[in-house]
């Protein structure tokens, strides 16, 4: 249990068996009333944003979420395997949680697994990922940087829109959280 005064960004609360992760907060001090915090709370599983105020000084209760560092080995059925590199413990994290992560996961790609109590939350990548484009149109003479788009499809199996002159084979770089083409890598 905490206070609204320990609250920072980050921490985890517990509210009505829900995990919510403190966005932002700000704490008022109105010149007439009481003083309140008001936050931005992120759910963890459903990534949903909230605006909500609390009275100062209102007990909440906190959660302890693990995050830590794994390596993701290989896919069991709907299952992804990662491995703790420190313990070499193997956790099964099911496709629900992985979610849009699975696009760009790539074997022995590292990762951030996030668990409460045991049971993983969510499986978060690094911000940008390099991967080689397995199949693209091929390009035609006169297509620049400054032009169109095309589909590509990257060798974890997800598509994306590339610039026209790009060829199958080429290593690019993908934001992972919008899946949007970063550069070109050599």
């Amino acid at each position: 249990m905490a206070t609204t005064n320990d609250l920072k960004n980050g921490l985890v609360l517990n509210l009505d068996g829900q995990l919510w992760t403190v966005v932002e907060f700000q704490h008022v001090k109105p010149g007439k009333g009481g003083a309140f915090v008001r936050t931005k709370l992120k759910n963890v599983m459903t990534g949903k944003v909230v605006d909500k105020t609390f009275n100062a000084g209102t007990k909440v209760e906190t959660s302890n979420v693990d995050k830590r560092t794994m390596q993701y080995l290989y896919k069991d059925g709907d299952d992804f395997v990662f491995m703790d590199g420190k313990t070499y413990d193997q956790l099964h994290v099911s496709a629900t949680v992985v979610a849009d992560a699975a696009k760009y996961l790539l074997e022995n790609q590292e990762a951030i697994v996030a668990t409460h109590e045991g049971a993983p939350l969510f499986v978060e990548l690094p911000a940008s990922v390099e991967l080689v484009i397995t199949f693209t149109e091929p390009g035609l003479q006169g297509d620049r940087s400054t032009g169109g788009t095309k589909p590509a499809t990257l060798e974890t199996g997800a598509q994306i829109q590339v610039p026209l002159f790009l060829e199958t084979g080429t290593r690019v770089k993908v934001d992972t959280r919008d899946g949007s083409y970063l550069g070109r890598v050599n």
